[in-house]
């Protein structure tokens, strides 16, 4: 079964179903989906986005980015929450180039997991409680909902490697979201070499800071953003199948 979910407009679109976890069961196929942007749908895409059956629509985005960039058609449809989870902006284009950039990125996203700890907990807490199909994203659907997306594989007790692979696959999207943000800003120019990329390192040394500061991710989630025990068996009981299929 496809991982990724064909659109014209958007580029990064995925369903987290078909991971295996620890306790030999797997992630549903169907149920839980990351994106990039839903304020890009439009004509076919929306009729096949329609087709999915979502009917929780999580939006880890600022306000403003919404109200400059549109929220998903018709959000009336659906349960839709806004729940941005990062509290710092910060432009990506501008990077410093002589920084290490997986180390800058990896500092951002442990700003991330503080400040955002709340917002985060409630994320996986609606993608625990939908009655249906959820999808979650951001911008570029790929750090906050690359994120959210690695904190609910590794509750579901998927292994690491897949976790990170999951992470990078982001990279197959990085030419056309670089493309984009050329088309969007035709004034600027794109300091940042890396713009778009989304490499397994990061993530790796995100879940490095937490497991040093917290003793794990499971337990970052726990102490600091006070996921409850009956949530993390909530999303398990919802999301794992023995159903490979």
């Amino acid at each position: 079964m496809g991982r990724h979910v064909g659109f014209e407009r958007l580029h990064n679109f995925r369903d987290l179903g078909g991971y295996r976890s620890a306790d030999g069961r797997t992630v549903r196929w169907r149920t839980v989906y990351r994106a990039d942007s839903l304020g890009k749908l439009a004509g076919d895409d929306w009729e096949r986005f329609l087709g999915l059956g979502i009917g929780t629509v999580i939006d880890l985005r600022y306000p403003w980015e919404i109200e400059a960039k549109g929220q998903v058609p018709e959000a009336e449809r659906f349960r839709y929450v806004n729940l941005s989870i990062e509290h710092r902006p910060y432009d990506q284009a501008e990077i410093d180039p002589d920084l290490d950039p997986w180390r800058y990125l990896a500092d951002r996203f442990a700003e991330v997991t503080e400040d955002g700890a709340a917002e985060i907990r409630q994320v996986i807490e609606e993608v625990a409680q939908a009655p249906g199909p959820v999808v979650f994203h951001c911008t570029s659907g790929k750090d906050r909902t690359g994120l959210i997306g690695a904190f609910v594989l590794t509750l579901l007790g998927v292994e690491r490697a897949d976790v990170l692979a999951d992470f990078a696959l982001t990279e197959l999207a990085t030419e056309r979201l670089a493309a984009d943000w050329r088309a969007a800003n035709p004034g600027r120019v794109m300091k940042w070499p890396s713009y778009g990329r989304a490499p397994a390192v990061v993530m790796e040394l995100v879940f490095g800071d937490l497991e040093a500061r917290y003793g794990s991710v499971e337990g970052y989630l726990g102490e600091r953003a006070g996921l409850p025990q009956r949530t993390v068996e909530r999303l398990r009981s919802r999301l794992l199948t023995a159903d490979s299929r």
